[in-house]
């Protein structure tokens, strides 16, 4: 039997804000307090793993260690299989831009752009399957870890279609739907997504 997490306080391992809203929504109706690692001053460990597994693993290890509470962390990204499941853990720096106007960040749309321009390389009728997949990490601080895994399979479009979505959004079709993430409502995306698949997991293994 997995361990559990139980009622108290979580360490979510990131710096976003937003994302600590978003985790903070779902567990705390379980009895669970989340906060950040931001907030605790903990460094960002570097991801030098090569699946989503082994990052989500590296970032929840390091802020149960450094914080001495349970921690969750999440790594996630979009394979395409003619692609050999690339961008995978590089999904994210696939929009790493050069310094603009002395800012570094990231543009989506360069990334997409990516991404289609090695699809149409290799011709007409090239398979465009492809899923986003998330990975959630719990590590407690003697070592203990449980993994869960939830998947969004879906196909590429082009162009890039809707403005409700970010990252890859616009130009993923999930399996079933005729709209990109980008064009369906935000409560609609996150009840099929592969955030939601792996919560759904987490929840049910812990508090169910």
């Amino acid at each position: 039997m997995t361990r559990r997490i139980g009622s108290g306080t979580l360490v979510i391992a990131t710096h976003n804000a937003g994302k600590l809203k978003e985790i903070s929504a779902l567990l705390e109706p379980h009895g669970v307090k989340c906060i950040s690692a931001g907030s605790l001053g903990l460094p960002e460990p570097p991801e030098t793993g090569t699946t989503f597994v082994q990052n989500a693993l590296i970032k929840a290890r390091a802020a149960a260690e450094a914080s001495g509470l349970v921690a969750l962390a999440d790594d996630s990204g979009l394979s395409v299989d003619a692609l050999d499941g690339r961008p995978g853990v590089y999904t994210a720096d696939w929009a790493e831009r050069q310094w603009f106007e002395g800012e570094p960040g990231r543009d989506w749309y360069m990334a997409m752009g990516k991404v289609e321009g090695m699809l149409q390389a290799k011709g007409d009728g090239v398979d465009r399957s492809c899923a986003f997949h998330c990975v959630l990490a719990l590590a407690w601080p003697d070592g203990e870890q449980a993994v869960y895994e939830g998947t969004a399979p879906g196909s590429l479009t082009w162009p890039p279609r809707g403005a409700m979505g970010f990252g890859y959004d616009p130009v993923f079709v999930p399996q079933g739907r005729e709209q990109t993430f980008a064009e369906v409502d935000p409560a609609e995306k996150h009840a099929i997504s592969h955030r939601a698949d792996a919560f759904g997991k987490l929840v049910a293994d812990q508090f169910g």
